[in-house]
């Protein structure tokens, strides 16, 4: 049986619902959706300034349309799901 990393791989894109939606700015977020990433997407977001926490916020902004600041008000659950998916992307 596949995981949902392995379902991904295939997906040019994936929605995730989240578990704990939030405001940001008047705009309600209950879902997320990223596309698959392209190499320029990787070298946009490693030409930003900061580490690689803020180096990834910028990528999954660039990958989901959410703005990076938006993705501090996202609960760790989520944002950790949100990983899962990015990584099932490249396996």
């Amino acid at each position: 049986m596949e995981n949902e990393e392995e379902k991904t791989t295939r997906k040019k894109e994936e929605t995730l619902k989240l578990v704990f939606p939030f405001d940001h700015k008047g705009q309600h977020l209950a879902e997320v959706t990223m596309r698959r990433p392209k190499v320029g997407d990787m070298l946009v977001a490693r030409k930003g300034k900061g580490d690689d926490a803020e180096q990834e916020l910028m990528l999954f902004a660039s990958l989901t349309g959410v703005p990076p600041e938006a993705f501090q008000e996202m609960d760790m659950l989520d944002y950790q799901k949100l990983q899962g998916i990015y990584r099932g992307f490249l396996s």
